[in-house]
Order: C-alpha cells, then sequence, then structure tokens
C-alpha cells in the first residue's frame, strides 16, 4: 500500500481500505473511529482547514459516548459550557420598552437541566455537553491525525469518483500544489455535505431545503450588565418593534453564561425585497436586538444561510455511503444535525470493521441505510416541529412582519398584567411555550431510538409501548434498543459504568448469575474468530455485580438468559432464559447478524 504521506507527488496513488470525503463531524468521527477499530483510511478535505463557522453545538449523551471512544470527551467538557450555565432556555422580550426590555417571559429546562434531570442521569455515564463545531473540529481533527498519521490531507479536493467492481477510483487535486492523487478504496464515504458525490450519484433528496432565510452574526461584545439568568443557555428572543424572533447563544471560550465573551446571534432579516441585507444594515439590527447601540464589539463573521430539513432518498449506493449533512439536513431546533452525523459514523465504522476483517459478510452493511435513515427522517421531522412550534408562539402573540410595535407591546404586556380578563390568552400563549419540551427534553428521540434491520435479531416480543415517545425513555433491552446504563461494581469494588464493558469493535455477551451462556459464547466466539467478549452480572455473583439491581431491573431475561450487545451498545438479541443448545442459538444469531459467518 502506498503511503499517502507521497500525496504531494504528481502520480501518486494509494490503495486503501476506505476513504472519507470530507473533513467536518462525520468525516473525522469515522477516520477515528475506523483508526480505533483496526482500518486503515485516508480523509480528503477540499477546505484548508476546519470549519470556523459558529453552527452546531449542544452535543447529545449518545454523542458524549462516542466521543469518549474517541479519546476526546474530557477535552470537550473542559473546554465546553460548564453544567451550570446550561440547564435552561429562556423566553425574552427584546425591543424599545424602557425598563420592559429583557424582561423574562418563561424558563424551561433543556438536555438534562445541568445534570439535576434524574431521568437523563439515569440514561448514560455522560451528560450532554455545549462546545461550538468551530471548537469541536479541531479535537476531532488532532485525534484524527494522532491515530491516522499523514492520513488526514485538508486542502485537497476530490475532482471525480468512479465506482467499479470491487471499489471505487477516485481523483484528488493537491490544492497547495495542484498535483494529482489517485485513490483507490474499497468503500468511498461521502462526508462532504452533500457537494459532490451524492449529486453525482443522482441521490435525490427529500424534504424542505427554503424554509427561512437565515443571518447568523458571530461577535465579541460585554453583555453582562444586560443579560441575568446565568443558567440559561438558549435565549429567544421576542422583538415587537419588527414582529419577528431572534436568537442569542453564548460561545464563551473562556467564560460562559452572561460573562461569556462571544455570542452568536441567529436573526430572519424583514425585507421588502427577496435580497438579504447587507453587512451594514445587518450589524445595525442586531445592535438593536442586543440593546447595546454604539457599545464596542467586533463581529468575528456573518453568516448568510439557508434553513431547511431533508433526508437523501439513499444513504448508501453500491460501495459508496453518504454521512451527516450528505444524508440528511436539519433545522438548528434540538442539536440534532452535528449529533446525527457522529451517530451515523459510529452505526457504519464498526459494520466496515468487521466486513474488512473478514468478520461478516458484506451484506452487513446493508443494515445501514435502513436503521440511520429511519432514524433521521423521523428526528428531522421532529426539527421541522420544533421550528413551526417557535413560529406559533409568535403567531398566538400576534406578531409577524407586518404587525405594528405599539401592538405587539400591548399584546406582549398582556402576559404579565395580571389582569383577570388577559389570564386565558396568557395560558394560550405560555402554553404553546411549554410545549416546546418536545425540543429541550426529547430523550427518548435523542437516546433511546431503536434499529430495525437484518443486523438486529428480534426475539417475538411486542415493542413496548411508550406513552411518549419524544420525551419518555423506557431503558430495556428490547432488540434494536440502546443498551440501558448501569453503574456496576467489579471484584475489587470499583464503579464501572456499564457502557465501557461493551468496546469498540466488539460484540458482548452478557449472561445472568445462572450461567449457561458463558462456555458456549466464548466458544461460538473462538470456533468462529469473532471480536467477542463474554461476561456474567448479577446481584451477588457474576464477573461484575449489580448492587443497585439497576441491570437486573433493565435486562429483560430470567437470571439464565443472556443478552447481546452490538459494538454499537445497541441490543442485537436476547434470549429471555436458558435454552437447551446455547452453542447452537449463538451460532445462528451470528450467523443471521453478520450474514455467512460460520
Amino acid at each position: 500500500m502506498t503511503d499517502p504521506n507521497t500525496a504531494s507527488t504528481t502520480g501518486t496513488e494509494v490503495d486503501v481500505p476506505v476513504l472519507v470525503v470530507g473533513g467536518g463531524v462525520a468525516g473525522l468521527t469515522a477516520s477515528i473511529l475506523l483508526s480505533l477499530q483496526g482500518v486503515d483510511s485516508l480523509l480528503v478535505s477540499a477546505a484548508p482547514t476546519t470549519s470556523d463557522l459558529p453552527k452546531a453545538h449542544v452535543l447529545h449523551q449518545r454523542t458524549m459516548e462516542i466521543l469518549r471512544d474517541a479519546g476526546i470527551a474530557d477535552a470537550v467538557y473542559e473546554r465546553g459550557t460548564p453544567p451550570e450555565n446550561m440547564s435552561h432556555a429562556g423566553w425574552y422580550v427584546e425591543g424599545d420598552g424602557g425598563r420592559e426590555r429583557g424582561r423574562c417571559v418563561a424558563k424551561m429546562e433543556l438536555w438534562g437541566a445541568g445534570g439535576n434531570n434524574p431521568a437523563w442521569l439515569a440514561a448514560s455515564a455522560c451528560r450532554p455537553a455545549n462546545l461550538p463545531q468551530m471548537r469541536l473540529e479541531p479535537l476531532l481533527k488532532e485525534r484524527a491525525e494522532e491515530l491516522a498519521p499523514g492520513r488526514v490531507l485538508f486542502g485537497h479536493e476530490v475532482i471525480g469518483f468512479q465506482p467499479e467492481d470491487g471499489g471505487v477510483i477516485t481523483s484528488v487535486r493537491d490544492g497547495s500544489t495542484g498535483s494529482a492523487l489517485r485513490v483507490r478504496s474499497d468503500y468511498l464515504l461521502g462526508c462532504d455535505g452533500g457537494r459532490l458525490i451524492g449529486p453525482s450519484l443522482g441521490i435525490g433528496i427529500e424534504g424542505v431545503d427554503d424554509i427561512a432565510r437565515m443571518v447568523s452574526v458571530h461577535l465579541s461584545a460585554d453583555l453582562s450588565e444586560r443579560l441575568t439568568d446565568p443558567e440559561v443557555l438558549l435565549r429567544w428572543l421576542w422583538l415587537p418593534e419588527t414582529g419577528v424572533g431572534a436568537t442569542l447563544l453564548p460561545m464563551g471560550p473562556d467564560h460562559w453564561g452572561p460573562s461569556s465573551e462571544e455570542w452568536v446571534v441567529h436573526t430572519t432579516p424583514v425585507t421588502d425585497t427577496a435580497e438579504v441585507p447587507g453587512d451594514d444594515a445587518i450589524l445595525a439590527d442586531v445592535r438593536g436586538i442586543l440593546g447595546i447601540g454604539e457599545q464596542d464589539l467586533r463581529v468575528h463573521r456573518i453568516s448568510r444561510w439557508t434553513m431547511g430539513g431533508s433526508v437523501a432518498d439513499q444513504f448508501r449506493h453500491g460501495r459508496v455511503f453518504l454521512l451527516g449533512d450528505a444524508a440528511h439536513r436539519f433545522p438548528p431546533t434540538g442539536g440534532y444535525g452535528l449529533n446525527s452525523a457522529v451517530q451515523d459514523a459510529q452505526n457504519l465504522a464498526w459494520k466496515l470493521a468487521a466486513v474488512l476483517r473478514g468478520d461478516a459478510d458484506e451484506t452487513l452493511l446493508d443494515s445501514y441505510e435502513p436503521e440511520r435513515r429511519r432514524v433521521t427522517a423521523r428526528t428531522v421531522q421532529q426539527a421541522m416541529d420544533n421550528i413551526v412550534n417557535h413560529l406559533h408562539a409568535i403567531d398566538a402573540l400576534g406578531m409577524g412582519p407586518d404587525s405594528a410595535p405599539e401592538d405587539n407591546w400591548e399584546a406582549l404586556r398582556r402576559l404579565w398584567s395580571g389582569r383577570p380578563e388577559d389570564a386565558e390568552f396568557r395560558d394560550s400563549v405560555l402554553g404553546i411555550v411549554a410545549s416546546q419540551s418536545m425540543e429541550f427534553n426529547a430523550l427518548n428521540l435523542e437516546y433511546g431510538y431503536a434499529y430495525e434491520s437484518e443486523a438486529v435479531v428480534p426475539d417475538g416480543s411486542p415493542e413496548p409501548p411508550n406513552p411518549d415517545p419524544i420525551r419518555n425513555y423506557q431503558p430495556g433491552t428490547h432488540p434494536g434498543h440502546p443498551l440501558p446504563h448501569a453503574l456496576l461494581e467489579d471484584r475489587d469494588g470499583h464503579r464501572v459504568p456499564i457502557m465501557d464493558l461493551a468496546r469498540p469493535g466488539r460484540f458482548l455477551l452478557i449472561a445472568g448469575e445462572d450461567d449457561g451462556w458463558t462456555a458456549a459464547a466464548t466458544e461460538v466466539g473462538e470456533r468462529l474468530n469473532l471480536p467477542l467478549d463474554v461476561l456474567r452480572i448479577g446481584h451477588v455473583t457474576g464477573d461484575y455485580q449489580d448492587p443497585r439491581s439497576t441491570w437486573i431491573a433493565q435486562r429483560g431475561v430470567t437470571a439464565s438468559g443472556a443478552v447481546l450487545v452490538r459494538p454499537d451498545r445497541f441490543i442485537a438479541w436476547r434470549s429471555h432464559d436458558a435454552v437447551q443448545d446455547p452453542s447452537a442459538e449463538l451460532t445462528e444469531v451470528f450467523t443471521r447478524i453478520l450474514g455467512g459467518t460460520g
């Protein structure tokens, strides 16, 4: 195999198992996870370096679990928002209202309430985090380069690719020298934001890519004297002077809450034409939104973008796979875009590793599209619903681009007038705001989603009923569901989260106290040459003990049963009780999941 460090030499050829096209969150995560599972890959990105845009920021619990696998979770927590500064969202009134400017209309807990929501604590050993993508991507890039020296090439543009039998041939141009690189790969991962790979294959999209025209302004300013509520991460601003809304988000980097040095304002310009205003007009609007007049501020970046929500028709085309924004686009509500990109990479990486090692038939890769497309399509729809719900609150106030400021102020003052005749109006508006918990308390949508594919073996039991499939996460081991969290103890009394027992790239079979499975699973793993770990968890006996009976309450099988966990920590299969021939049972299970094994 040719060393890609020689990529600047004209006519250089590289033969690599996986080519990753794109150096954003999806591509960098894929590079890291493939390296950790022993898969050689080459990443190329046309961009000179990672993004400097103030884009996505919230990192859900499942994403933090994956970043923990990647080895950067501690750095993310260290550099990100402290829990005490990311426990709430707030709705505020801004405009020329004198003392009423900056008035807080409502607050709501978000993303686990800074570690105070018991449901979120029970879901995972990792808490959510908040770190802007422009600061996350350099951490990912550094880690990817550490694991694959010379294999992460920014400033290298794909100018064409051609699928062929048994692989993909890709032409890459070095942006600094103009020299060519010819890459032959077994598989190609399109993580390019949908710029080239998907369109070149004729893959269409379903959804709406033009909901609203947005402007984001990343700036430095001292807002500490204006803002209160240090627990508030997201500020939704109602603007009676223009009849629309805006969003204010702290960016750190050294302080958070009202003392944040940097901020991002997301707004929708109100104009009489189709043209987006120029920078001077936008900056004047932002000064008005923030109420800072001529106060000093420094603009880092003004970005114009179009909000949309869509899903690709296909996530796979032969030996080419789409990940991240190439496969789906989200409106920002809920923070699903970045998180879905990381989770795409996790879902695909272990499957590629299994196939390339010879542990699985290539048919295992067929499960990527049905698993990820179903989940992301549902999540895109929810993110769109979140946007609509925010607009409903504005509509309920009677506000809009054509409304008069004095009418808007009159409506807003009814929210805090205390008059009996305004009570119904107030309850109606604040009820819509309260329903935004579908965005900020969507634990099941973020963490409890389940997979359905040939890589999951049903056990014949019905899907557990859920009274609220968006907010209410019910831990359990129904096949396809995520491995539920439990804090265990090893034989030395050390506390170990169960997630740490399921290692990247390896299956995990968990048996109970009455052991009928471990010897059989060990024999099957050795015979089939599978990356399989086997252990017992019990309240009294086992390799790990369950002192709080958390796992026992959630495992869904008896003390004689077993649960098989996939390398991505989703339940692959379970047996409620002992079986007559556990070796034959497990052989059949692995044959079904991995395709042709055994």
